[in-house]
């Protein structure tokens, strides 16, 4: 594989307000909207082998609207599931568990539509995606969720999966990930191309 981009959804409500969004499907704001368009002059002239999309609409729209229409969809790339805290904020959090971190403290158990992942089991499913891409020749192209993609950065980087803390991710950005003398490497990361 040459060159692995990777581009977060656009803006949606709950991201907007910081609030925890794995698996609750929500559409993109439109100023996500235009997040996501303003991605397609980044990949104009990008030929891509292959392009994956989480299920999320979110994720989904941001790929058609880059001028990425025709993205496979893979359940892998779904967002960490935050079990019974989904839809909640950081510092909602805190007010009953004082100082907690997603990355070190982990997740409660939800219900059966949010049962929760560890950040383990996250990491098994990006793994299971960098399997998948690295042997396709040419570039690759992944349409997915904030904290999945820096537990995916970690992994590629051959770095334990709670190393993703520190590849801060924003909506409606674009990163890529390749090589530097046949070692996994960072390339770019969190490019903003719309305000």
């Amino acid at each position: 594989m040459d060159e692995l981009i990777l581009l977060r959804h656009g803006e949606t409500e709950w991201s907007r307000d910081r609030r925890h969004t794995g698996r609750t499907d929500l559409p993109l704001t439109p100023r996500g909207e235009d997040q996501a368009r303003a991605l397609a002059p980044a990949l104009k002239g990008v030929t891509f082998s292959l392009v994956l999309s989480s299920p999320a609409r979110r994720a989904r729209t941001t790929a058609e609207l880059a001028g990425l229409s025709g993205a496979e969809t893979d359940p892998e790339l779904w967002e960490w599931d935050y079990g019974g805290y989904e839809g909640i904020t950081t510092a909602d959090i805190r007010q009953g568990r004082p100082g907690w971190y997603l990355w070190r403290d982990g997740v409660i158990p939800g219900d059966a539509e949010h049962p929760g992942e560890t950040v383990g089991q996250v990491a098994e499913r990006a793994d299971r995606v960098i399997a998948r891409v690295r042997d396709v020749e040419g570039t690759v192209a992944l349409i997915a969720h904030g904290h999945f993609l820096r537990v995916l950065t970690a992994r590629w980087l051959e770095l334990p999966p709670q190393e993703g803390r520190h590849f801060v991710l924003d909506t409606g950005t674009i990163s890529a990930l390749g090589y530097e003398h046949g070692e996994p490497a960072l390339i770019r990361w969190n490019a903003p191309v719309a305000s």
